[in-house]
């Protein structure tokens, strides 16, 4: 089975576990996901079958949104609530100075990946070092916030909720815990749910349980979403059946000879889902401005 299905991930599942879950029920060995949640988060993962978990490094690069939810006064080592308390204090912070403390971390900023993430260090996951009691000296990355509102904010609980919509590689722990020093008392992410990923959002999702429901039901594949839809931005070349037998052998071809559904600027290179009538959606290819041809950049049906 080729295609992408989008799970809404639930608490307290990684989302290996969910790759697990999906390739059981579908009874597909090629199963993948294309971002990770930690396990208290929930929300939109979109999971590729088959063919598709070739198509994954080349998937476009699009904002992510999540609600997160806020508590401030407490600082851990995982910065969420789900780690050991560093400390612990009480505060007051009105909605309005809280709100003010948001408006530094809107647009680029540097944030630094935390000891419990999987970035790499000389080799070494950052989260095994973590669980060793080590910590090590990281390079603050560049990300992009696009959007950060307060949806709202207890002043009696010292609890807000946040809508973030952010670039790939984002953390919202990390997020938190900057608010928290910038407002001085310390905060950690209470909770968070991703609501849209890859172009897709919770409304194109389903649950883990309607997927086992739909499964004894034999209706699961009826949410199996087409390999292609991720990449619709992308402009489409259409090509003979002749040209994709050469195409699919590994060949480049000729643009004077390729048909683009929405023209083509000639002046920058780009990738490209390709076509034929016969055979559908045969992969994605790149333009090489120099040599004037299309080449392959992920065959889906090989």
């Amino acid at each position: 089975m080729n295609g992408i299905i989008i799970v809404d991930k639930p608490e307290g599942y990684t989302s290996f576990d969910v790759v697990a879950v999906m390739r059981k029920l579908l009874g597909e060995k090629k199963v993948g996901h294309t971002g990770t949640l930690d396990p208290m988060a929930t929300g939109v993962l979109p999971v590729l079958l088959g063919r598709a978990t070739k198509l994954q490094a080349l998937l476009p690069i699009t904002e992510k949104e999540y609600i997160a939810k806020i508590k401030l006064g407490l600082a851990t080592d995982t910065l969420d609530i789900t780690g050991k308390v560093l400390s612990s204090v009480s505060t007051c912070i009105k909605k309005k100075e809280f709100q003010t403390a948001l408006e530094p971390f809107a647009g680029e900023i540097d944030q630094l990946p935390p000891m419990y993430s999987a970035v790499q260090k000389d080799g070494v996951r950052l989260y095994t070092l973590a669980r060793k009691g080590i910590e090590v000296e990281r390079s603050p990355r560049k990300v992009v916030i696009n959007k950060l509102e307060l949806l709202r904010f207890d002043e009696v609980l010292q609890k807000g909720e946040l809508l973030i919509t952010c670039s790939k590689g984002t953390y919202i722990r990390t997020l938190c815990d900057d608010i928290g020093k910038k407002l001085g008392c310390g905060a950690v992410l209470a909770g968070l749910q991703r609501t849209k990923a890859c172009g897709f959002s919770l409304k194109d999702s389903i649950s883990l349980d309607k997927a086992r429901e739909l499964t004894a039901n034999n209706n699961l594949q009826k949410y199996v979403l087409p390999c292609d839809l991720p990449f619709k931005s992308f402009n489409a070349a259409n090509i003979t059946l002749p040209q994709a037998n050469r195409f699919r052998n590994g060949s480049a071809l000729s643009l004077d000879r390729v048909s683009f559904n929405n023209g083509l600027k000639l002046s920058e290179s780009k990738i490209v889902r390709v076509y034929s009538a016969e055979i559908g959606f045969i992969g994605l290819g790149k333009i090489n401005l120099e040599k004037g041809e299309l080449y392959v950049a992920c065959l889906l049906e090989v």
